[in-house]
C-alpha cells in the first residue's frame, strides 16, 4: 500500500513537471534547479551569478526554504523578481515539488524572462527525487562538507547535470584532498560538468557564468554574448 501511495505522489508530481517543461519551452525560458545541503553557499553563488548575468539575461528567482525569507531578501537585492516558497505550511517538506513551482511561476511575468533560477530547500536527499520541470539540475558541495558526500548521497550527484565544489578559499585550513572531491563526484557521474570555485573570492567563477550563458542561449536564444 505504501509503495502504491509513493508511486502515485511521484506520478502526479511528474505530470505537473512535464506541464511546466512544456510551458517554459513555449516561453523559451531556461530554468535550472540549484540544490545542496544547508550552508554550502547556494545563495552567495546565486547573488554573484545574477549580478554577472542580469545585463544579458532577464532573470526571475524562486526560493525554497522551510522557514524565513532571509535568502529571498538577499537575492531581491540584485533587483530581479523573487518569489518565496516556505514549506512549513505544507508540513515542512525538505524539497520543492512541481506543484509549488507551478504556483510560483504564476507569480512571475514569464513573457519578460529568459531564465528562471530555483534555489531548492537545503538538503542532499529529497530535492533529487522530485522533477520540477527544470532544464538542468545543479548540485553545490562545499569543501568543509567532506569529500565523501557524493558517495553517501549518490542520487543527488547522479541526477545532476552540473556540480559546483565551493569554498576553495578554505582549502588551506582543511585537512582534505581536493582532488578526491572531483574523483568521487565522477565515480557517481562520469560525464557531469564540474566547476571548482570560491563564491567569496570569485576564484573559478567565470567558467560557471559562461556555462549558464551557453545553456540559456541554447534554450532561448537570449543573451548578447
Amino acid at each position: 500500500m505504501e509503495i502504491k501511495v509513493v508511486k502515485k505522489v511521484l506520478g502526479v508530481n511528474d505530470a505537473i513537471a512535464e506541464d511546466i517543461r512544456k510551458l517554459l519551452k513555449q516561453k523559451n525560458i531556461f530554468m535550472f534547479n540549484m540544490m545542496s545541503s544547508p550552508g554550502a553557499g547556494k545563495t552567495l553563488i546565486l547573488q554573484k551569478s545574477v549580478a554577472a548575468l542580469k545585463k544579458d539575461l532577464r532573470i526571475g528567482i524562486i526560493v525554497g526554504d522551510i522557514c524565513t525569507t532571509r535568502d529571498s531578501e538577499r537575492l531581491a537585492e540584485t533587483g530581479v523578481p523573487v518569489v518565496q516558497i516556505n514549506t512549513e505550511p505544507f508540513g515542512g517538506d525538505c524539497h520543492l515539488g512541481a506543484n509549488l513551482i507551478s504556483s510560483a511561476l504564476a507569480e512571475l511575468d514569464l513573457d519578460k524572462l529568459d531564465m528562471v533560477i530555483v534555489e531548492n530547500v537545503g538538503n542532499l536527499v529529497c530535492p533529487a527525487e522530485f522533477e520540477i520541470g527544470e532544464d538542468r539540475k545543479v548540485v553545490v558541495l562545499s569543501l568543509p562538507e567532506g569529500e565523501d558526500k557524493p558517495l553517501k548521497y549518490p542520487l543527488m550527484f547522479r541526477v545532476a547535470h552540473a556540480a559546483i565544489v565551493n569554498k576553495l578559499d578554505l582549502e588551506p585550513h582543511l585537512d582534505l584532498d581536493r582532488k578526491t572531491f572531483a574523483d568521487n563526484i565522477r565515480k557517481i557521474h562520469p560525464a557531469i560538468t564540474l566547476f571548482e570555485m570560491s563564491a567569496k573570492t570569485g576564484q573559478g567563477f567565470e567558467p560557471w557564468i559562461k556555462w549558464l550563458k551557453k545553456e540559456a542561449k541554447a534554450k532561448s536564444g537570449a543573451g548578447k554574448n
